[in-house]
């Protein structure tokens, strides 16, 4: 499909287009290690899913299968089964806008059922960005996730930034999860910590990272 895309793109420009065909995250993960001119990334975007991207060490996308989504992080029995793998403690559940509808209970927030998932993150979003406390006791909850999940993806990942972005992460709702995610890192695993830094991109690089990072791509010549 891509390459026909390109070739029918080339026939009316004149000229042989270039096309490379990578992963969303790989992407994802690409632009924040430009933007921090470095290697060694790994890229986190909590939306729908958890969508998972890697630059290794030497600065390159693998094509690894980075489905973070559905690696379990939560290993008891009676956590959440992803209705996809069929596997229960999945990521998906915990680092997407089903982790943030799955606390709102808990935080006493009560969310219409008829809303579709983004419309009801859109209510927690709302309520956090008028300073309610339950809201926030939503974001610091799964910044706790977080940072127990991200020394677990260090046994599989060598890490020098972890880069987070997606809808779950705007506004102040994402400083309070990176500032506790920041919290268990330093307290649980101090080493990991003194050689990881966590980031969220800049609005700038939220908007046109991913398509800079995505044009380097294509060998050209």
């Amino acid at each position: 499909m891509y390459l026909d895309a390109a070739k029918k793109l080339g026939e009316e420009l004149g000229k042989e287009i270039p096309i490379e065909v990578a992963n969303d995250g790989d992407v994802t993960a690409l632009a924040g290690a430009m933007d921090l001119n470095d290697d060694s990334v790994l890229g986190v975007a909590m939306g729908t899913s958890e969508a998972g991207g890697y630059v290794d060490p030497d600065g390159n996308i693998t094509g690894w299968l980075n489905e973070l989504a559905f690696v379990p992080v939560d290993f008891c029995e009676n956590a959440m089964v992803d209705e996809w793998s069929g596997d229960y403690g999945c990521g998906v559940k915990y680092f997407s806008q089903d982790g943030v509808i799955k606390l709102a209970p808990a935080a006493g927030i009560e969310l219409d059922p008829n809303m579709t998932p983004a419309e009801k993150l859109k209510v927690v979003q709302g309520l956090m960005a008028e300073g309610d406390e339950r809201a926030a006791k939503i974001y610091d909850t799964i910044g706790c996730y977080f940072g127990y999940a991200i020394g677990y993806y260090a046994e599989f990942y060598e890490m020098k930034h972890v880069l987070i972005m997606g809808r779950v992460t705007s506004g102040k709702g994402g400083e309070i999860l990176l500032a506790r995610a920041q919290e268990v890192l330093d307290t649980e695993f101090p080493e990991l910590a003194a050689k990881c830094k966590l980031h969220i991109p800049d609005e700038s690089s939220r908007r046109v990272g991913q398509s800079v990072a995505a044009a380097s791509l294509p060998k050209l010549g």
